[in-house]
C-alpha cells in the first residue's frame, strides 16, 4: 500500500495553537475553508493529514494531501471523495462541531484492501505575529537519532533566528571535550512555530564559521571509490589524520604530513554535513548517519554560509536538527570522514505553508539545487531528476517537454556522497538560464 501518511508518535493535537482551535461558527452555519490537519491513530501509529478545504455554499474542493477532493457539507455532516491520478481513493465521513472536524476514512488503494481509521482534526495554527527574534542557545544534550521522539531543545516562530554551536562527528566541542558518543550528534530538534506536515521550513544559513583549530580525517578510500587493484595498494591505509585549521590565512594541512604533502593546503569552507527534519516514525528513527527525503547526513558540500535549504515538514513543529560540521570536504565524502570539527552555527527558519516538496532542495546564490538520496547512484540521480522537474513545475510552470529541454542543456550534476548507506547525488541549474523562465511564469 502507497502511504501518504506523515507520521509522528509523540506530537497530538495539543501541539495546535490557541488561534487555530478558536475556530468560530455557529452549529449548522459552518465555513470549513482553510487549511486543516487531521490526526489519526493508524495501526497504532499517530498519523498527520493535511487537508485544505475550499466552501462554496454546500460544495467543497480541495486536496487531502496530495489526493484531489470533492464533496459537500450539510449541517454538520461533512462528506468527500479524495481521488490521486492512479486510482488511488479516501472516502471521508465527518461531522463539524465546536471547530473540530472528526469522522471516518475508508481508503483504497491499488489492490490492497481498503483501510478504515477514525480521525480528529483541526484549523491550523496560525503563523505567530510580532517582530522576529533572535535566540542565543547552548546545547547541553547531543541527539543521536533524528527522531520525532526527542524533546524539543527550544520553540521559534518563523522568521527567528537561532545561534548556536555543534559539536564533530566524534561527539567532541570547540575545546576539544567529549560530550557525547560519536556518529554524527545533533544540535536540536528546534520546534518551529506553526510549520506543519505538508509545509516546507526554510533554513537560511546566516553564519558558518570554525570555533577550534584542529580537524580529523582518514587516510582511507571508501569502498564506493575503491577497483580490486587500488583497494590492495591502500590495504594498510585508515589511519586517522589530524589538519591544522589555519583560519587566519582561510586555510587547512596536515599536521604530520609525508614527504610529498609538506607543503599541501586546501582552503577552508566550513559546511554542515547534517541537517534534518524528523521524519515520522512508520520505523524505527534513523541514525544520524542516515539520510532521506527529509535531510540527513547529507554531506553536500555547498551547505554552507550563505546557502538556503528547503525541507519537507513530517511532524508538527518541523523538528529541525543541525551538525556534522566539516572544515572542508571534496565531493563524495571519500575519505568516509571529511574534516571533521566543531562549528559555530546561526540559522534564519521560515515556514512556506502548504508546500509539499517531495525531498530536499538548496539554493545558492548562483543556483537551485535539487538532492537526491538513495541506495545506489543510479536511483540517486532519478530521484534528483524528478526532484528538480516538480520544482520547475511548480515555481517555473513549464510542461514534461519543456522541463526536458531545460535539464538537457544546462543540467550540472554532482556526486555529494558515497561514503554512507545511501549515495547522493544533486543536479544544478544557474539561476542565469531561468531568469526568463520566471518572468514567463508570472
Amino acid at each position: 500500500m502507497r502511504s501518504r501518511f506523515v507520521l509522528s508518535g509523540i506530537l497530538a493535537l495539543s501541539v495546535l495553537s490557541a488561534e487555530a482551535r478558536a475556530y468560530q461558527a455557529d452549529q449548522g452555519k459552518h465555513d470549513l475553508t482553510g487549511r486543516w490537519v487531521l490526526t489519526a491513530d493508524f495501526y497504532g501509529t499517530t498519523s498527520y493529514m493535511p487537508l485544505d478545504l475550499v466552501q462554496q455554499g454546500e460544495k467543497l474542493t480541495g486536496k487531502f494531501g496530495s489526493y484531489k477532493l470533492e464533496g459537500s457539507v450539510q449541517g454538520n455532516a461533512v462528506h468527500f471523495v479524495a481521488k490521486d491520478d492512479q486510482g488511488d481513493s479516501e472516502e471521508v465521513n465527518g461531522t463539524v462541531q465546536d471547530g473540530k472536524l472528526s469522522g471516518t476514512v475508508v481508503g483504497t488503494y491499488a489492490e490492497d484492501s481498503p483501510v478504515r481509521y477514525q480521525f480528529t482534526g483541526m484549523l491550523a495554527p496560525v503563523r505567530p505575529t510580532g517582530p522576529p527574534q533572535r535566540h542565543e542557545f547552548t546545547p547541553t544534550v547531543f541527539y543521536r537519532q533524528f527522531s520525532a521522539m526527542n524533546k524539543p531543545v527550544l520553540t521559534v516562530a518563523p522568521g527567528d533566528t537561532i545561534h548556536t554551536t555543534t559539536v564533530d562527528a566524534g561527539g567532541q566541542d570547540a575545546q576539544g571535550v567529549k560530550r557525547v558518543r560519536g556518529g554524527n550528534p545533533q544540535t536540536g530538534p528546534f520546534y518551529i512555530e506553526s510549520a506543519m506536515p505538508g509545509d516546507t521550513l526554510v533554513v537560511h544559513l546566516t553564519r558558518l564559521r570554525l570555533n577550534r583549530d584542529w580537524a580529523a580525517s582518514d587516510d582511507g578510500i571508501v569502498e564506493s571509490g575503491l577497483n580490486s587493484d587500488l583497494a590492495v595498494k591502500m590495504k594498510d591505509n585508515g589511519k586517522s589524520i589530524r589538519w591544522h585549521l589555519d583560519t587566519a590565512k582561510g586555510v587547512a594541512y596536515p599536521e604530520k604530513p609525508g614527504e610529498h604533502l609538506a607543503h599541501y593546503t586546501v582552503p577552508l569552507r566550513p559546511m554542515l554535513g547534517c541537517i534534518a527534519v524528523a521524519p515520522g516514525p512508520a520505523q524505527a528513527a534513523p541514525g544520524t548517519g542516515d539520510s532521506g527525503d527529509w535531510g540527513g547526513n547529507m554531506d553536500f558540500n555547498e551547505i554552507v554560509e550563505g546557502a538556503t535549504v528547503y525541507l519537507p515538514v513530517r511532524n508538527p513543529g518541523a523538528l529541525l536538527y543541525v551538525g556534522d560540521g566539516h572544515a572542508l570536504q571534496g565531493d563524495g565524502e571519500l575519505n568516509g570522514n571529511a574534516l571533521e570539527t566543531s562549528m559555530d552555527v546561526e540559522f534564519t527558519v521560515d515556514v512556506i505553508p502548504g508546500k509539499r516538496i517531495s525531498s530536499v532542495r538548496v539554493e545558492s546564490p548562483t543556483h537551485i539545487i535539487s538532492m537526491g538520496l538513495y541506495g545506489s547512484l543510479d536511483d540517486a540521480f532519478r530521484s534528483a531528476t524528478a526532484n528538480m522537474a516538480q520544482w520547475l513545475t511548480e515555481d517555473y510552470k513549464l510542461t514534461p517537454s519543456e522541463i526536458a529541454q531545460v535539464i538537457g542543456t544546462v543540467a550540472e550534476y554532482k556526486v555529494s556522497e558515497v561514503a554512507d548507506r545511501n549515495s547522493g547525488v544533486v543536479l544544478k541549474i544557474d539561476k542565469e538560464r531561468l531568469k526568463p523562465l520566471a518572468a514567463a511564469a508570472k
